[in-house]
Order: structure tokens, then sequence, then C-alpha cells
């Protein structure tokens, strides 16, 4: 596959009671079907409350998504296989961070699966906890403390 550069794709805010639909059908293409997270895990009960974000190809497919919970804690954060590597999950982080930054949080924390721990490295983000299971994949509490 060609290298995409970001004018291939857009990332904006989505409403959970509206985009619900192209929210869920990301992740469970990578969360459900390709990581084997079990359903329930995955439906948390803490969509509604929380702010998306969602990214868009150029036919208006959303090909990735994370949210953003009230405290500042980013998670759910999917790109579909044919699109890793390409930036937009890179976008999508900057878009959240920037979420964190305009609600006022001076920290700002995840749960990264541990082949993901690089990839938040290098948005700034540091490991905070051991490893641990979660969903039965390796994870570690990261988070970024934002400059005033």
């Amino acid at each position: 596959m060609s290298k995409r550069n970001k004018s291939t794709f857009s990332v904006g805010p989505a409403d959970w009671n509206i985009d619900q639909q192209q929210l869920r059908n990301v992740r469970q293409r990578v969360f459900i079907e390709e990581q084997h997270v079990p359903i329930e895990l995955e439906w948390d009960g803490l969509d509604e409350e929380a702010l998306h974000l969602l990214a868009f190809d150029l036919q208006g497919h959303a090909i990735g998504c994370v949210r953003v919970l009230e405290g500042g804690s980013i998670g759910r954060m999917a790109v579909l296989a044919e699109w890793r590597k390409q930036g937009v999950g890179k976008a999508l982080l900057q878009s959240a961070i920037e979420v964190c930054r305009e609600r006022g949080h001076r920290t700002i924390s995840l749960s990264a699966q541990t082949h993901a721990i690089a990839f938040y490295e290098r948005a700034g983000f540091v490991v905070c906890s051991e490893e641990y299971p979660d969903a039965g994949i390796p994870h570690r509490d990261m988070r970024l403390e934002l400059s005033t």
C-alpha cells in the first residue's frame, strides 16, 4: 500500500448519539474481531459521557477513532489495519491531547497496549505503571504532563 498523507483523511469531533454506528464499526473491527477483546469489555457504558473523535477517508468512511473521558483519560483509540502507519493514529492522538488541553487538564492518562508504547512516547507520554493484562492484552499506564 502506498504511503498516504494527511490530505487523504480528516479528523473531527463525533457525537455518540449521531455517530455511534461508525464508532462501533471501527472498534468492532479492531478490538473485537482483530484483537479478540470480549464484547462486554469493549462496550463499557462510558461512551455516552465521552467526547469522541473520528478519522474519515476522502469518501467519508470512518477509519479510526478515539475517546476522551471527563477526567482527561484518552482511550479506545483504534485505526483500521489498512490505515495504520499513515499518520491517522498520530492525528487522532494530537486531536485528543488538544481536547484535554482545551478542557484545562494538566495531566493526561491512558492505558497503552505494550506494543504501542513507543508510539505514545513519541507524543511525550511516559510509562507510569508495571505491565498488567487488560482483556488478555498486556498494557501499561502512561501519562503526559501538559505545560502551561
